[in-house]
């Protein structure tokens, strides 16, 4: 059976701020079609690496290959500044809080960066975007503005929105941390659609064990900065090789 093609491969990434060492040399491959679930305490290097792998936080050391392109931590030339555009273009990213602009209707949120930045044409990008809300559940709510949806709609919003970017690959950083627990299941049902029918790749930094054991690939338990552990599901939750591991997972299952 031939390998999966790699879509992120992060090696040997290091991240300081100031003194302190948050990412301490991780080595992470992502394939095409795949799910990777990042868990650890707070503090353990999760979201960082996320921040890193679409540059809006710049590696102190270590490599980034995605969509295409390779890019080291370090100084930016002019033209890395230019690549780094061109990566963002194709690895979307989902927040803890939604960004979604206050003043513009859901769908207007939808359509404004791929018009501003690709140009599309606008016929062509309101059926795209519209069909994306569809897909998301929220075809009824393309003209109501942000401050009228509960946060788990916004958060469908905001994933929709990454999606009309039309990106290669999809980065998730706590989505449902922000929401009541009654709202969580509406965006994980989201993101398990996008998985199991469009075989999105996705590295989804999360606490939610269930939608871990029953969506990704493979897992990756972050401790003080390194990865400890990784495996699939049914390694990290039967399997356990570290106390720290086994930890963790006792105290949020």
């Amino acid at each position: 059976m031939a390998a999966r093609e790699v879509v992120v491969r992060c090696t040997d990434i290091h991240k300081k701020f100031g003194r302190l060492e948050v990412l301490k040399g991780i080595d992470l491959e992502l394939h095409r079609g795949e799910v990777i679930v990042i868990f650890g305490r707070s503090g353990s290097g999760k979201s960082t690496l996320l921040r890193c792998v679409n540059f809006l936080e710049d590696p102190t050391a270590g490599t980034i290959e995605a969509a295409g392109m390779t890019l080291r931590g370090g100084h930016r030339t002019s033209r890395q500044r230019a690549q780094i555009r061109q990566l963002r273009l194709k690895v979307g990213m989902v927040f803890q809080q939604f960004n979604l602009f206050p003043h513009m209707t859901v769908l207007q949120n939808l359509m404004v960066a791929p018009s501003l930045v690709k140009g599309t044409d606008k016929t062509e990008l309101r059926q795209r975007c519209l069909d994306l809300l569809d897909q998301v559940g929220l075809a009824d709510k393309a003209d109501e503005h942000p401050i009228r949806l509960s946060g788990g709609q916004q958060q469908r919003v905001a994933i929709a929105r990454a999606l009309a970017m039309q990106p290669e690959v999809m980065l998730f950083d706590e989505p449902t941390s922000a929401l009541d627990p009654e709202l969580t299941g509406e965006v994980l049902s989201v993101m398990k659609s996008l998985a199991t029918d469009l075989h999105m790749p996705m590295m989804v930094v999360t606490h939610e064990m269930g939608f871990a054991r029953e969506v990704s690939d493979r897992m990756a338990f972050f401790h003080e900065g390194k990865i400890l552990e990784q495996g699939s599901p049914e390694d990290i939750f039967q399997h356990t090789q570290h106390p720290e591991t086994r930890a963790f997972l006792d105290a949020v299952l």
